[in-house]
């Protein structure tokens, strides 16, 4: 999706955007999925989009999708202390798309940063997407997104 944009600071000269969709669109249709690569980054998503190929839909998580609510810390006393997360506000759509794409998914790969909270992210869309490493899904740790990586 480039767009031509006139550069205000020189005249008749022209600068292309060069931004694409964190997801391509025809891989997130209804069909199977092989291998669903997930991401923190929208950024990430679309530079391994180019380097993965067929085989794989990559999609951006944009950081943190659930936590626990500030309101009681998210812990049910009366329930034995069991943790009660909650979507973050503005994280709806995305939550539901990562969930209808892992529902699809014969593959999930949680590929977050590899750091504590790139570790809360993945645990955070495993539970949200109500999948483990039974049911096909990997955590992968990268700290180069290059092709040799």
């Amino acid at each position: 999706m480039n767009q031509t944009i006139r550069d205000p600071r020189k005249t008749g000269t022209k600068r292309r955007s060069a931004k694409k969709p964190a997801v391509n669109a025809k891989r997130t249709t209804k069909s199977r999925i092989n291998s669903l690569v997930i991401v923190e980054s929208p950024t990430k998503a679309r530079t391994l989009n180019r380097y993965l190929g067929g085989g794989y839909t990559v999609m951006a998580s944009g950081g943190h999708i659930i936590d626990l609510p500030p309101k009681k810390f998210g812990v049910d006393i009366e329930a034995d202390f069991k943790l009660e997360y909650k979507l973050l506000p503005g994280k709806a759509r995305i939550a539901k798309s990562l969930a209808a794409a892992a529902s699809r998914a014969d593959k999930v790969i949680l590929a977050t940063d590899p750091d504590r909270e790139g570790e809360a992210i993945a645990w955070h869309i495993s539970r949200y997407i109500n999948r483990n490493v039974n049911d096909g899904v990997l955590r992968v740790q990268f700290h180069e997104i290059t092709r040799k990586a």
